[in-house]
């Protein structure tokens, strides 16, 4: 196979959490007495973090005057409840088995809040990915490249033969800030159209596309 790595994003590309993260925010919204935001809000929102979440969700942003406990009234439920309803996509869980079997080494890089990424990853993907890194302090958050170079550093990839795949606009800018391929899904947060326009050189539809992209026919 063309790569020895291959570090996915967590959420819209091997997950779909939305609901899950939709019904942390508002309850931390009710919470302060704050209106709800609805499934497309939530959508739309990801991509750059906790913070940038709940910065979108209420009035002011980070200069609403309670958003650090509103954020930790967020961040406690989430941890909480992050797997009530979230799963893999169909098709993802067969491809990391997969790609184990070819001897590929898997890592994954998100946004989220280093505890929760690391409690998914083990949660879902117990064997089959070695390396999970998330936002923490010292660590910048995606589009800078840190997380991918911190799970490359701990697979031990080198860039020609490492491969990254999310499904925005912010996963394409860290995979050109790491200096490594890109592959954007189109099943995640984005659209096609989107991701086209963010500067998407190689688009997989499917999770069977993807595994073409990787494995071959």
């Amino acid at each position: 196979m063309r790569y020895a790595t291959v570090i996915f994003d967590l959420d819209g590309t091997l997950l779909d959490p939305l609901d899950d993260l939709r019904d942390a925010v508002n309850h931390a919204l009710r919470d302060f007495g704050l209106p709800e935001i609805s499934h497309a809000q939530a959508r739309e929102r990801l991509g750059y973090g906790s913070g940038h979440l709940i910065a979108e969700s209420v009035p002011g942003g980070r200069d609403y005057p309670q958003y650090q406990e509103l954020f930790d009234d967020y961040l406690s439920f989430y941890e909480a409840h992050s797997r009530d309803k979230t799963a893999p996509y169909p098709g993802i869980m067969e491809l990391l088995v997969e790609l184990r079997a070819a001897g590929a080494r898997c890592a994954i890089v998100s946004n989220k809040p280093h505890s929760a990424a690391a409690v998914l990853a083990e949660e879902f993907f117990s064997g089959l990915v070695e390396v999970a890194v998330g936002e923490k302090p010292g660590v910048r958050r995606k589009p800078a490249p840190d997380t991918v170079l911190a799970a490359m550093d701990g697979l031990g990839a080198v860039p020609g033969r490492t491969v990254y795949i999310g499904d925005s606009e912010v996963d394409i800018d860290t995979a050109a800030a790491a200096q490594i391929d890109c592959i954007s899904v189109t099943w995640g947060f984005r659209t096609r159209q989107q991701l086209i326009e963010s500067g998407a050189s190689t688009l997989a539809d499917s999770v069977p596309e993807l595994r073409r992209a990787l494995l071959g026919p």
